[in-house]
């Protein structure tokens, strides 16, 4: 958890809306959920049973000397005693049941909801705040929900059932435990409160330990470099001391609470234990009904504690809760309209037989975007990409040649005109069938963890081994393949850390020639590899490139000399359009692009001969 996650959630009191969707959610699971609280029920009835069983011993085998109920009164307490252990070990096993399947449908309900939503949503929302709603959230929440339902439903029962009984066999005797109830309440409340703040400053401080750990580790090379260990130090000593003050703080509370509990508790003892032993003096109760007191005085001030102790738990589990709820029920910025989902179907249910082929004629219409409380990137754009053609975009950091690619990807939609796929508003078809038509290589090609082969087939799930190896050769990363130890099974690690750079992109090329996609983005694919490695990954680009629209964002301009269209950005408009010898034959913007392209090539390759 971090500082911008406290700011945005409370823990300062319980929130029954939020909690009553997440109870949706535990119903789901309502088999496991019954059984859970008639385990329960058959716990707090035989923890019941056993004082009033024990009383009537008292008054007939000890102070009476009757031994006429003996036989019987050891098989009840026998039967009660397995009674009570297989309650016991059904409520654990149905308690556990449920802490499962609710941490499985929350995880699943945001799963779910995470691939449904756009690029936007990322953009603007931390990895290790989603993550942590995935992870330690949705397990925490499980548990406090299925743990604290089996504590919530013993303690409320056996309270009830104990000052029902009590009145019932004598009220004078009930009145000592009603009178100490209103006053453990308050301390209850009083102390958790405490403890409740004390813990939250807690875990802001950790945050920022766990902050600046992440930072020194990433950072290790710079804190060398610029000799900022002492700084860093100091630093997180200061943040340490800070989190063991609010520790020590928190552990005093703590050790107040549950010592004045107890001290209540004893004294309810004690004076029903004084007032009963007169009664029995006086003839007016036996002995049995003042042990039956006894036990139950202490029976009840259990439940109090558990419930406080409840109390607390949901409290601090309300910013998981709110968190996990906002997640799910996030709207996506972008999103298909129901007449366009009855048709075409959803990203989990796709109505395949409804997508018409795709042309790849792409047309941007008076476009204007700007970003989530950004500045404006593209004004009134228009541009047509003809079907097969190889379009090229070059520009400066901010020109906005991604978000012009983004806006085709329809990872993001215009603030204002129209963007046309095959002549007809992409915003009529469906999201799904748009992202099965296209390719996208990125300049820091990401391979999931697992296999060369199982990487590749990413691109069509249903390729066959000869079929990914085919798309291998056709890239040239059959005979890099083939070298490893163990070919097409080599694991690439996590994030394709195992492979070089050249190696990861003909990967992704690869993998985007098994897709066999209508329209194809290169985004600076070849900006992060080595003169050697980018020749091999050129030859992959042009056939990759070979009959299908694409548009290839350019950071080396050797890259896209045989482009059919190459735009010049500059502040989202274009400067200039042609092919490479139009454009330098004007001695434009690009002219003087590629100029000093070439001059700085030319000075890396006589600084290393």
């Amino acid at each position: 958890m971090d500082q911008w996650e406290e700011k945005d959630y409370s823990e300062d009191k319980i929130n029954f809306k939020t909690w009553s969707k997440i109870i949706k959610v535990v119903l789901k699971s309502w088999k496991p959920l019954i059984m859970m609280v008639i385990s329960v029920v058959v716990l707090t009835a035989c923890d019941i049973l056993f004082p009033i069983m024990n009383r009537f011993a008292v008054d007939n085998f000890f102070v009476n000397q009757d031994y006429t109920y003996a036989q019987p009164y050891i098989i009840a307490a026998v039967l009660l005693a397995v009674f009570l252990g297989l309650s016991i070990w059904s409520f654990i096993l149905f308690a556990g049941k449920v802490e499962v399947k609710t941490s499985y449908e929350l995880r699943r309900q945001a799963f779910a909801k995470l691939q449904e939503l756009p690029f936007s949503y990322y953009d603007k929302t931390p990895m290790g705040w989603i993550m942590a709603r995935m992870t330690s959230d949705s397990r925490r929440l499980a548990s406090i929900i299925a743990w604290g339902l089996v504590d919530f439903i013993w303690s409320g029962l056996i309270m009830t059932t104990i000052l029902i009984i009590i009145y019932v066999i004598n009220w004078r005797l009930a009145l000592i435990i009603t009178v100490l109830v209103p006053v453990l309440s308050v301390i209850a409340i009083y102390i958790r409160k405490k403890l409740l703040k004390s813990y939250r400053d807690v875990r802001k401080v950790n945050s920022q330990i766990t902050a600046s750990y992440n930072e020194g580790f990433m950072g290790a090379k710079t804190t060398k470099s610029l000799v900022l260990e002492q700084h860093n130090r100091d630093e997180f000593h200061e943040l340490t001391s800070k989190m063991r003050r609010n520790s020590i703080k928190a552990a005093i509370y703590s050790s107040l609470f549950w010592p004045l509990i107890l001290l209540l508790g004893y004294i309810g003892v004690a004076t029903t234990l004084y007032q009963g032993g007169i009664m029995v003096l006086e003839d007016v109760i036996l002995v049995g009904t003042l042990y039956l007191f006894i036990d139950f005085t202490l029976k009840f001030f259990e439940p109090i504690m558990q419930i406080a102790r409840l109390l607390a738990e949901f409290q601090q589990a309300q910013a998981s809760a709110e968190r996990i709820v906002a997640l799910i029920e996030t709207d996506p910025d972008i999103y298909d309209t129901p007449e366009v989902k009855e048709k075409y179907g959803t990203i989990f249910e796709p109505k395949k037989e409804n997508w018409e082929e795709i042309v790849g004629k792409v047309q941007f219409d008076n476009v204007t975007f700007k970003y989530d409380k950004g500045q404006t990137v593209l004004n009134n754009f228009n541009l047509t990409i003809e079907a097969g053609q190889n379009v090229a975009i070059v520009g400066e950091t901010g020109s906005g040649k991604s978000t012009i690619v983004n806006l085709i990807c329809r990872f993001y939609e215009p603030t204002d005109g129209k963007i046309y796929i095959d002549n007809k508003d992409y915003k009529e078809r469906s999201i799904s069938w748009l992202h099965s038509k296209l390719g996208y290589v990125l300049q820091s090609p990401h391979l999931f963890s697992g296999t060369i082969m199982e990487n590749i087939r990413y691109g069509r799930l249903d390729a066959t081994d000869d079929e990914v190896i085919e798309a291998s050769k056709v890239v040239n990363a059959h005979s890099f393949i083939t070298g490893l130890d163990n070919g097409y099974n080599t694991e690439v690690g996590e994030g394709g850390n195992k492979l070089s750079v050249g190696q990861k992109q003909l990967v992704s090329f690869a993998r985007a020639v098994l897709a066999d996609p209508k329209i194809l983005i290169l985004d600076e694919a070849t900006s992060s590899i080595d003169t050697e490695s980018e020749q091999i990954i050129q030859k992959a680009i042009e056939v990759i490139l070979k009959d299908r629209t694409s548009v290839v964002i350019a950071h080396r301009l050797s890259t896209i000399i045989n482009a059919d269209k190459i735009l010049v950005l500059k502040q989202g408009d274009v400067i200039e359009a042609g092919t490479h010898h139009e454009l330098l034959s004007k001695r434009g913007a690009y002219f003087d692009l590629y100029k000093n392209q070439f001059m700085r090539e030319m000075e890396e390759k006589l600084s290393h001969a």
